[in-house]
């Protein structure tokens, strides 16, 4: 493995990015600007959150697998 410390920061990074995007998309878009979106708020709420919850499992993925090939640590 190239370098554990570098690999770990950018792992936490993509964590980071990924969990603030959730946030926004669950906490700001579906309850601080429920009054501005009108029923996008109300479905962001109630659906919304979900379906971007899922899509960003799927960047996480993409983007650990990507990591690991490039740190050589991947499973194949």
């Amino acid at each position: 493995m190239k370098d554990v410390k570098q690999y770990w920061k950018t792992n936490i990074r993509y964590l980071l990015i990924l969990l603030a995007i959730w946030f926004v998309s669950s906490f700001g878009l579906g309850i601080l600007f429920k009054e501005q979106l009108g029923i996008w708020g109300f479905w962001f709420a109630q659906q919304g959150s979900i379906y971007v919850f899922v899509v960003l499992i799927f960047v996480y993925v993409f983007l650990m697998n990507r990591l690991d090939k490039k740190y050589d640590v991947d499973e194949e």
